[in-house]
């Protein structure tokens, strides 16, 4: 048990230093395991597995079937993503997921991609300052 409150401890100290920017944060990412549906993936870590609704964004439902065949070519299984959680909706995370490429770099905002392919709408989420944000990110780029 003390070790267990030790290792909590070590990884809020590391957190805390790392919003003050005085180390970097660190890339830990989660592999995807399943597309869902046109917003909903599971994904997983070493230990456990989490549904995740992507935020900001809705998939109307005719365009369902194109998004999903469109997200398990953009993030198959195994892809790494990021998430940026934002809330969470009836025990289900809401976030922003963005895929890592090997070297660790952001390679798209999948929210963002799937209103510039045309299969989503934005919507209203928690956090509706990030998901302006992200209107504005899908608006500027070419």
């Amino acid at each position: 048990m003390l070790h267990g409150l030790i290792h909590v401890l070590m990884i809020g100290i590391l957190c805390s230093v790392s919003v003050f920017g005085l180390i970097p944060e660190p890339a830990d990412a989660a592999d995807v395991r399943q597309v869902r549906s046109g917003t909903q993936l599971v994904v997983g870590d070493s230990n456990r597995s989490y549904t995740v609704e992507l935020a900001c964004i809705e998939v109307p439902p005719d365009q369902q079937d194109a998004a999903i065949v469109w997200m398990r070519q953009m993030v198959p299984r195994g892809t790494r993503v990021n998430l940026r959680p934002m809330g969470q909706e009836q025990g289900i995370l809401l976030a922003r997921v963005t895929s890592v490429g090997r070297g660790g770099q952001v390679i798209d905002d999948l929210g963002a991609s799937l209103l510039r392919a045309g299969f989503a709408i934005p919507s209203i989420s928690p956090g509706a300052e990030d998901c302006a944000a992200l209107s504005s990110e899908v608006k500027t780029s070419p």
